[in-house]
């Protein structure tokens, strides 16, 4: 796992700038395969599904997301499926991607791989 699944988020203005394309592509690097770039509603985001035997373990990694989540004061879009979770990061206040959301993307690996 990379450094940035060790870094926190920093606080995000609504007048942050949005990450651009070479931004975007040096630090899909930093993170799992998974992550794909994604664009809903006019809004770029980063998102990737994760497997799981059964539901309640599904459900175990969604509540840790969440956890990690309230932590950093960013939240993700989650849904939970049997077998599955689909994990969206975004920054609401600038309606698209932030380092932040890389950030949070490498740290959910790191809980994917602790499970």
């Amino acid at each position: 796992m990379t450094g940035l699944a060790s870094d926190h988020c920093e606080a995000c203005r609504a007048d942050a700038p949005r990450l651009d394309d070479n931004q975007i592509t040096a630090l899909q690097k930093e993170i799992g395969d998974g992550w794909q770039v994604i664009t809903r509603d006019g809004v770029r985001q980063l998102e990737r599904e994760f497997a799981f035997d059964n539901f309640a373990d599904a459900l175990a990694f969604t509540n840790r997301v969440g956890e990690m989540a309230e932590e950093e004061g960013h939240h993700p879009a989650l849904l939970t499926e049997w077998g599955r979770v689909t994990v969206t990061w975004w920054s609401h206040k600038i309606r698209g991607l932030h380092r932040n959301d890389f950030v949070m993307a490498a740290r959910t690996d790191k809980l994917a791989a602790e499970h």
